[in-house]
């Protein structure tokens, strides 16, 4: 049975897709967004992060760590994770859970039968199981084995991805999948370079191809300030919507925030939009009412 490394199963998550879902979390990503709210997930491997505002200063994680990666400083502990092993040994000897191991190997079958006990929600909502990461879409094998699980017994498959992966990916999940919910960081090749690392080339060209087979898509667009809400932006990221093929002038729009903040400092890991603010109320309306000017069915995520 295909794995996959799983860093969080999150139940009722109701903004990843239609109704009441479960969010199945895996690790690794093609992007390195300067925003990114889930910096567990960026590489694919399990790592420990260490939460120092609940350290009780104890001492027995540095009794438990046999790689030395923990250790005693100025003003409390460190963890060094390039030491780090992620063997997970430190964690139950920590009483206050200031240790937490993100990521497991999983395989489908095992993540199949924790999200099928939540049948009923999907049910009674129209719901169902949403695959996210980091970047789901990186294990296809996976995928395609949980996916065919679900489906045989009715239960709705979502993908959320950032579309920089094989084409061959989609080709192999496209049959197996529900709704794609498909994000358009910057429609610039340049620009979105500089802020996630890679040109927006393939993405482009897979969220074309998924529109001409006519597979079910939902575009959104995480909106970050000075970074992709300005009128030039709103401008081609429209005029890219209504080159596809079908109806697809449509987007959401998923607003700035820092709720991953601490997650970073947990990995002792540089935030590099800390001091970005989110849109107030006023500016999300000014960027909608200019997507629905220029034709686009836009909406804000709440």
């Amino acid at each position: 049975m295909p794995t996959a490394i799983v860093s969080n199963i999150q139940g009722y998550s109701i903004h990843d897709g239609p109704g009441i879902r479960t969010t199945v979390f895996l690790q690794g990503c093609p992007l390195r967004c300067r925003w990114c709210a889930n910096p567990e997930n960026l590489e694919a491997k399990p790592k420990v992060g260490f939460l120092r505002t609940l350290c009780g200063d104890c001492l027995r994680c540095l009794e438990a760590c046999r790689e030395g990666a923990i250790r005693r400083e100025a003003g409390g502990y460190r963890l060094q994770q390039a030491l780090c092993s992620a063997c997970g040994d430190c964690i139950p000897r920590c009483p206050r859970r200031a240790l937490v191991l993100y990521g497991r190997e999983t395989e489908a079958e095992e993540v199949y039968r924790q999200v099928r006990k939540d049948k009923m929600f999907y049910d009674a909502s129209d719901g169902g199981v949403t695959l996210s990461g980091g970047e789901a879409m990186l294990y296809p094998e996976f995928a395609a084995a949980l996916f065919r699980l679900l489906g045989a017994e009715g239960i709705h498959r979502c993908i959320e991805t950032c579309g920089d992966v094989p084409r061959a990916h989609f080709e192999a999940l496209l049959p197996l999948t529900d709704l794609f919910l498909y994000d358009l960081k910057h429609p610039d090749p340049e620009q979105h370079l500089r802020w996630t690392g890679r040109d927006n080339r393939r993405i482009l060209e897979n969220a074309r191809f998924l529109a001409e087979q006519g597979a079910p898509l939902h575009f959104r667009q995480p909106l970050i300030p000075g970074v992709n809400d300005n009128e030039a932006n709103i401008r081609q990221t429209a005029e890219f919507l209504h080159s596809l093929p079908g109806d697809r002038a449509q987007l959401e729009l998923m607003p700035y925030h820092r709720a991953g903040k601490a997650k970073y400092e947990a990995l002792d890991l540089v935030y590099e939009t800390a001091d970005l603010l989110p849109h107030p109320k006023e500016e999300l309306e000014r960027v909608r009412s200019s997507y629905e000017a220029l034709g686009i069915a836009c909406s804000v995520s709440a």
